[in-house]
């Protein structure tokens, strides 16, 4: 489905500009994507909706008694900048080496379309952010957004800035 909304969209700019995107205007991993999507049949793309509309009512069924399913927001800390770039030579490197480090609710969310939301609740030994995740029931944004609320009273993170922010000049403003 990702791979043939990909090529959707592309195909969507191509009929707009009347031109297809030049080499240096779409990142390796978005032209893998692309050039995969472009092989997806429409069956093959309908049996993907069909599949995933049967798991989000079983993730709904799951959620029905619960307020929020609490998880990990990432399997590690981030990655150091660059290990997840895709280059020409490795275009499918994102996916392989980022991918490793989301898999968790946050798929689930995005598949489902569940409501759901990652806070900082606790920071390792370098100063980086570690996320919780929190995936609500269908329809169901504003337990998350109570929760939210609640957490950040208990435990404040606006004013924590991990060590490679960008940090805004002394007036506040960018």
């Amino acid at each position: 489905m990702f791979n043939a909304a990909t090529a959707w969209v592309i195909e969507y700019w191509i009929r707009r500009l009347g031109r297809r995107p030049a080499d240096d205007e779409l990142e390796p991993l978005t032209r893998a994507y692309w050039e995969m999507g472009q092989k997806v049949t429409a069956s093959d793309y309908l049996l993907a909706i069909e599949d995933c509309q049967a798991f989000a009512r079983g993730v709904a069924r799951f959620l029905a008694g619960i307020d929020v399913w609490l998880t990990p927001t990432m399997s590690a800390p981030p990655a150091p900048i660059g290990e997840i770039t895709s280059t020409e030579q490795e275009p499918l490197r994102a996916l392989e080496r980022g991918g490793r480090t989301v898999a968790y609710a946050g798929v689930v969310a995005n598949i489902t379309g569940h409501p759901a939301m990652s806070v900082p609740l606790w920071w390792n030994s370098s100063g980086l952010p570690i996320g919780v995740h929190f995936l609500g029931r269908y329809g169901d944004e504003a337990t998350l957004l109570r929760l939210a609320g609640q957490l950040e009273s208990a435990r404040p993170w606006s004013a924590r800035v991990p060590p490679v922010a960008a940090r805004a000049n002394p007036r506040g403003t960018a």
